[in-house]
């Protein structure tokens, strides 16, 4: 047994097993686990101990373990307008910000693709120069933009547009800002390599067939980079869908996202049921668009 086992290391397949292996236990660990201790306590009851929830599993006096599951706290979220509302604004910002990072990314991400080699250095050096800095610090950075008195409204003003300071901060304007402007560097990336790998004769044979520069685009460019256009989509919509720091800080409170709403009632309140379902509840809104994508790819791939 020792001997076939020490052969079965040494052979090549052991490591590709071993290698196929690691991104599945990595996902157990730090996804599934984590993920059913949250759906467990989703179906627990709100209770006045440490921790504050009531355990899923039961003794009972004859020794046989009974399971109590809840489901009120699902119930809830349906029942109050204010996490429906919460769940419809949060989707609402994140496909408004996916939409708006495709619209400021594709030209970037066209541009920088069909540059020079050393422009396009430069330019994607310029996309990832963010990521070396803070994401608080850039966050705050846009508070003394945005603010009453801040830099762009005194430019404003010095130079005649305005009168008095236009109110940006603390509004549904300035959230968009600072997720649009964090990120729109994960939807360049993927368009950028989808991009580059476009086959510029496409381009020439439909121009020589009399086809406008729009209908090229349409029909030819568009098709092409699709599935740079779905992850990077995928991208921003997820962790926009989930965003709490850029809401509470150029938000004020006055912008209320599903983040800040979990967060609050994690902390805050120390409901962790509810906390626990509306977690879930997201997870799900978010694994949908990603099961579509998984769905596309796999089309795509049959079809190729």
């Amino acid at each position: 047994m020792r001997d076939r086992f020490k052969k079965w290391i040494e052979s090549s397949s052991a490591w590709e097993s071993i290698i196929v292996a690691i991104p599945y236990v990595w996902l157990f660990i730090f996804f599934l686990i984590p993920f059913f201790i949250v759906l467990k306590i989703s179906f627990a009851e709100y209770i006045l101990a440490s921790p504050p929830f009531s355990t899923l599993f039961s003794l009972a006096d004859s020794g046989a373990m009974y399971m109590t599951v809840i489901f009120d706290n699902f119930i809830y979220l349906w029942e109050d307008s204010l996490y429906r509302d919460t769940y419809v604004n949060s989707l609402k910002i994140s496909v408004s910000s996916t939409i708006l990072c495709l619209l400021v990314g594709y030209p970037i991400a066209y541009g920088i693709a069909r540059a020079t080699p050393t422009a396009k250095k430069i330019m994607l050096l310029m996309v990832i120069l963010p990521f070396w800095t803070s994401f608080l610090l850039r966050v705050y950075a846009w508070i003394g933009l945005l603010s009453d008195q801040g830099t762009i409204n005194s430019f404003l003003m010095w130079i005649g547009i305005i009168d008095s300071p236009i109110k940006m901060l603390y509004t549904e304007f300035a959230v968009y800002v600072g997720i649009v402007y964090t990120y729109v560097p994960f939807m360049i990336l993927p368009l950028f390599a989808s991009i580059e790998k476009l086959d510029m004769t496409l381009h020439e044979a439909a121009a020589d067939l009399g086809s406008r520069p729009f209908t090229i685009f349409r029909t030819i460019t568009i098709p092409l980079t699709m599935p740079g256009i779905i992850a990077g989509s995928l991208l921003v919509f997820i962790p926009a869908t989930g965003e709490f720091v850029i809401p509470d800080l150029l938000g004020g409170g006055n912008v209320l996202m599903i983040g800040k709403v979990l967060y609050s009632e994690f902390n805050s309140n120390q409901d962790w049921p509810i906390a626990s379902a509306v977690a879930i509840v997201l997870l799900f809104l978010l694994v949908i668009p990603m099961m579509i994508y998984q769905k596309y790819q796999a089309k795509e791939s049959s079809g190729a």
